[in-house]
């Protein structure tokens, strides 16, 4: 527990305050309709949209699951989720402008947009409450675990006093304010959390113990942590930290804010925005700052507390009345902020407290909006006024919060809920990238994936069958260990492909429509633009050149430029000059080739 002096409370309540005030100042537009509390009418510019993305990724688990992955796997363990630039940069240059021209509400109703019958009405229904409720609920859980473990160790506040000062705030402004209120916060909360995460990284690599970035460097148990790519002698770790990342988990997971073809949140800023251009300006924006700019303070931090806390034994010590069943490796980022000083201690915590709120609204708006427009308006009460709706609104944020907090309460770490996840979206999300662009998709593929995923996922993971293919370990099982996820795609993948060509097609209006509506292109649609002919319709509404293969390739530099910013500036901190001149030249020429590249794909769509 740390001492926060007049200072430290002064700039935290002063936080709290701006964020409320906010809330408040938006909250009579805001409840005009359900549009403007859940899209704020339409008309959001691209920066305003990138930093919030980039707010509401930066939240209080983050720091504490890359601090897990550093001091068990090294840096290069992060490729577990920079792999997802990938699925970021093809939402960027080829989703984004797609899922604007759709025209829906939320990246639910699409199902109704692209198929019909009572499949599409199922799958709808479903999906809003089984991603808006039961996976939101677990990733706002993982958020409040995080908060817990901080106000334990920095505070020493109860599970129950963090839930219930840091919640109520939360709550508050989001039910009020709604997304306006979300986005206009998040502008604020960005620069808190980046000025407390660099504020913080420099502090603890120049404590005494640690010896600033000369000694840490060549500290014995940090040394073999610093690495970006693993090492390849290992088959094993490549296997599992570099090539199934960047092979298969990138394009076959749903995560949130990472979906593949773009959804969740980030679907509901692309379709906030102004137009297709700030929808694209907004994502890749987003990218560019979530994975070249964000991830070294937390790194910086967590290299350093290997340093001060070697195990998780030495954490326990050194805070003998953390819970524990909420002991890890993931606290020691809180452990390692305890050592900071007045005033930075203050902004660090205002900085936590802003990572916690801009994520945990952001996910209330964005699950309440499905319980709200996907499942309440459409299922329960069609004719709702915009007032109820927004009423609905407010009422399923507080009951979203609730449940959430009450699983946190029983969680351990983040990496937990992280894996569980990604394992359950395992194998979903090449539908999500080509159900724009195959007609063939259908309904069926998308319920038939959802489900074999999780029925797979439950087996492999969670039964006797899970025990005699993978073990616990790579010695035990039939099968190694790393094996687990890929072969859950590969099984889930079968599973739809199979269901596709067993079953009926869309019928042709429902495909007429939603080429007409959002003009996808590609071969993909040929025959059901010369069915369309036959039958005297005419779909094709422009006659640009498809856009697709020119935004293929604008992600391929683009994730050499993003990539190649986020590795340079781990080489100059490292001090490595050479490698850091280098990558530094190769993204500078990417960037110049990207602008070219932007040129072209701008061109195909406007």
């Amino acid at each position: 527990m740390v001492a926060l002096e007049i200072l430290d409370y002064a700039i935290i309540i002063s936080f709290f305050a701006i964020t409320l005030i906010i809330g408040l100042l938006v909250a009579k537009k805001s409840g005009k309709s359900s549009s403007e509390y859940f899209l704020s009418g339409r008309n959001m510019p691209w920066w305003l949209l990138g930093i919030s993305m980039v707010a509401t990724t930066f939240s209080t688990d983050t720091p504490n699951l890359v601090t897990d992955i550093v001091r068990n796997q090294g840096v290069s363990g992060n490729w577990v989720w920079w792999a997802f630039l990938i699925t970021g940069l093809l939402t960027v240059f080829v989703y984004a402008k797609l899922w604007r021209k759709s025209g829906v509400n939320t990246d639910i109703e699409f199902y109704e947009l692209r198929y019909g019958g009572k499949p599409a009405k199922f799958l709808r229904g479903f999906r809003a409450i089984y991603l808006g409720v039961v996976f939101n609920v677990l990733a706002m859980s993982a958020v409040t675990l995080a908060a817990i473990k901080i106000g334990q160790i920095m505070l020493g506040l109860s599970p129950l006093e963090t839930i219930g000062y840091a919640g109520l705030v939360t709550v508050i402004f989001s039910t009020i304010g709604g997304f306006k209120g979300v986005v206009y916060t998040d502008f604020i909360l960005f620069f808190a959390a980046m000025a407390g995460g660099i504020g913080a990284a420099y502090y603890c690599v120049n404590l005494p113990e640690v010896g600033g970035m000369g000694e840490l460097m060549t500290h014995p148990l940090v040394i073999d942590k610093l690495d970006i790519l693993p090492d390849f002698n290992d088959t094993s770790l490549v296997i599992t930290l570099l090539i199934i990342p960047l092979a298969v988990q990138w394009w076959s997971a749903w995560y949130p804010g990472a979906e593949p073809g773009g959804g969740g949140y980030i679907a509901q800023r692309m379709l906030a925005a102004k137009d297709e251009n700030h929808a694209i300006g907004a994502t890749f924006f987003f990218n560019a700052l979530h994975y070249a700019l964000r991830p070294w303070p937390w790194i910086l931090v967590a290299l350093a507390s290997l340093v001060v806390y070697p195990d998780i034994a030495s954490i326990h010590e050194a805070f003998p009345n953390i819970v524990e069943n909420k002991l890890g490796d993931d606290l020691a980022y809180s452990a390692m902020l305890t050592k900071l000083p007045t005033g930075l201690l203050g902004l660090v915590m205002a900085s936590l407290i802003a990572a916690y709120m801009s994520t945990i609204s952001t996910h209330l708006n964005w699950g309440s909006s499905y319980v709200v427009n996907d499942f309440y308006a459409r299922y329960v009460k069609k004719e709702a006024s915009q007032k109820e709706l927004v009423n609905v609104g407010r009422i399923s944020t507080v009951l979203l919060m609730v449940v959430s907090s009450a699983l946190a309460l029983v969680l351990t770490n983040a990496y937990q809920l992280f894996n569980i996840i990604l394992m359950f979206g395992a194998g979903t999300g090449l539908i999500f990238i080509l159900r724009w662009f195959w007609w063939r998709i259908n309904a069926w593929s998308e319920i038939s994936a959802m489900f074999s995923s999780g029925v797979i996922s439950i087996l492999f993971n969670f039964s006797p069958l899970g025990l005699v293919l993978f073990g616990t370990n790579q010695e035990d099982g039939l099968l190694p260990n790393w094996s687990t996820y890929p072969l859950v795609v590969l099984l889930t993948t079968v599973v739809w492909v199979a269901v596709t060509f067993l079953t009926k097609p869309e019928k042709d209006t429902t495909l007429f429509d939603f080429y007409k509506q959002t003009q996808p292109g590609g071969p993909g649609w040929q025959r059901i633009i010369n069915r369309a002919k036959l039958q005297g319709h005419t779909l094709i509404m422009n006659t640009q050149k498809w856009s697709v293969p020119a935004g293929i390739l604008a992600t391929l530099v683009g994730c050499i430029t993003i990539y190649g910013a986020l590795f340079s500036t781990g080489y100059w901190i490292y001090g490595y000059f050479t490698q850091a001149t280098i990558l530094t030249a190769l993204t500078l020429i990417s960037i110049l080739i990207l602008v070219k590249l932007w040129k072209r794909v701008k061109s195909s769509i406007f």
